[in-house]
C-alpha cells in the first residue's frame, strides 16, 4: 500500500497536535508561587514575614523567603506536589496549612496569609547598649573614660599621653606635636589648665573624668590662642533625682625594668610602684536644682631618679656609684558646688575646688665594689 503525500503531511500534524500537550505540560513543571502576609485582624501589611515550605512527610526544608516591605513574597522554580506552609513574625502566632501546587499553571497566587496576634508573647523589650569608648564626628573626636580599667587609677594627665595625638614634653602638653593646644575643664578655662607646663592635671584623677573631647580644628567661638587645638576635659555629673552616689577604689602595683647586666640590683624598698586612688561622688537632684560633691585621693610612689656613675681610679680601683631617689606623692582633691538649670541649653554652676598635695622624696648614694658587692 502506497502512502501519498497529503497523506504524510496529515500524519505529521496528527502527531505534532498530540505531542504538543505533552510538551507544554513538559515546560510548566516548575512553578512560581506567590503571596501576601497580613494581620487576620486589623487587615495591615507586615513586612519581612519568614515563609518557610516543608515536606509534609517528614518536615523537611524545601524552600523559603522572606516578604517585602509590602508584605509581598515569591518563591520561585517550585516542583509540583504537596507541601507544608508556614509564616512567622514576632508578635504573632505561627500561621501553617498544607499547600498543593499542581502543574497546571506555571503561576500560583494563593492570596493572604492571615497572621494571629499573640498576646502572650508580647513583652516588655528593654534594650540596653554601652556608649563607644571613641567616637568621632566631623569637628571633634571623644574618648570615654568612664568605666575604663586600663584608665583607672592614673591621673588625667597620664589619660592624655595614652590618647592618639597627643604627647607630654616636660609637662606640656601637646597636639600632634604644637604646644599651642588650649585644655579647658567642662569647657571652661581654669587656673590648672591653659597654655605652657599643665602639671596641675597630674593631680585630678582620671577617676573623676567621664570623657575627653579633642577638637583639631576649633570654630571661630573659641579663643584663637588654641591654634593646636582643644582639649576639653568633662567631669563626671550625675543625672539622677533625688540623694545618689558612688564609691570607687583603684590600685595598682608596679614593678621596675630587670637589671642591665653588670650593675647592682635595686634595692627591695626601690622595686615596686604602687597606686592607690579612693573616689567618692555624692549628688541630689531635685527638679531644676542639682547639689554635688566629688572628692579622690591619689597616692604613688615613684623611682623618679636612679643613676649609676663608674670610677674607674690610676691604680685599677673600681667604684660603682648609684643615685636613687623614691618619691612618694599624696593628692587630695574634692569638688562641690551647685547647678541651676534654666532651661537645656542655660545653666548656672557655682562651684569649689579644694587641693592639698604632699611630696616626700628619699634617696641614697650607696657605694659598690667592682664585684657589685656594697662598699664598707
Amino acid at each position: 500500500m502506497t502512502m501519498t503525500k497529503t497523506t504524510k503531511i496529515n500524519w505529521i500534524l496528527f502527531l505534532c497536535l498530540n505531542l504538543l500537550p505533552l510538551w507544554l505540560s513538559a515546560q510548566q513543571s516548575a512553578v512560581s508561587l506567590s503571596g501576601t502576609t497580613k494581620s487576620k485582624v486589623s487587615g495591615e501589611t507586615l513586612p519581612f514575614v519568614n515563609v518557610i515550605l516543608q515536606n509534609p512527610v517528614d518536615s523537611s526544608f524545601v524552600a523559603g523567603t522572606i516578604s517585602n516591605e509590602e508584605g509581598v513574597f515569591t518563591i520561585e522554580e517550585l516542583p509540583p506536589g504537596d507541601y507544608l506552609i508556614s509564616a512567622s513574625y514576632i508578635g504573632f502566632s505561627t500561621y501553617t496549612a498544607p499547600l498543593f501546587v499542581g502543574s497546571n499553571s506555571a503561576y500560583l497566587d494563593m492570596g493572604a496569609i492571615g497572621l494571629v496576634e499573640n498576646v502572650e508573647q508580647l513583652d516588655e523589650v528593654v534594650v540596653t547598649a554601652k556608649q563607644d569608648a571613641v567616637a568621632g564626628t566631623m569637628d571633634k573626636k571623644t574618648y570615654t573614660l568612664e568605666d575604663n580599667v586600663s584608665q583607672a587609677g592614673g591621673s588625667i594627665l597620664q589619660s592624655l599621653n595614652n590618647l592618639p595625638g597627643v604627647t607630654l614634653q616636660d609637662g606640656q602638653v601637646e597636639l600632634r606635636g604644637n604646644a599651642q593646644v588650649m585644655i579647658l575643664i567642662d569647657g571652661k578655662q581654669t587656673a590648672i589648665t591653659g597654655f605652657g607646663k599643665q602639671n596641675g592635671l597630674d593631680n585630678i584623677p582620671a577617676s573623676a573624668v567621664e570623657k575627653i573631647e579633642i577638637i583639631n580644628n576649633p570654630s571661630a567661638r573659641f579663643d584663637a590662642g588654641g591654634n593646636a587645638g582643644i582639649i576639653n576635659i568633662i567631669l563626671k555629673k550625675e543625672e539622677r533625682t533625688g540623694l545618689n552616689g558612688k564609691v570607687g577604689l583603684a590600685a595598682g602595683l608596679g614593678a621596675l625594668w630587670v637589671r642591665k647586666e653588670n650593675l647592682p640590683d635595686i634595692r627591695p624598698q626601690y622595686q615596686r610602684t604602687p597606686k592607690i586612688n579612693p573616689s567618692l561622688s555624692l549628688n541630689y537632684r531635685k527638679k531644676k536644682v542639682n547639689l554635688f560633691l566629688q572628692a579622690d585621693n591619689l597616692y604613688t610612689e615613684t623611682l623618679n631618679k636612679n643613676e649609676f656613675v663608674t670610677r674607674t681610679y690610676d691604680d685599677g680601683t673600681v667604684i660603682n656609684q648609684q643615685l636613687k631617689r623614691n618619691r612618694n606623692t599624696n593628692y587630695f582633691s574634692s569638688r562641690a558646688g551647685l547647678d541651676w538649670l534654666f532651661n537645656e541649653r542655660n545653666t548656672l554652676t557655682i562651684s569649689g575646688l579644694f587641693s592639698r598635695e604632699s611630696i616626700m622624696d628619699r634617696g641614697d648614694q650607696p657605694f659598690f665594689n667592682e664585684n657589685n658587692t656594697v662598699r664598707s
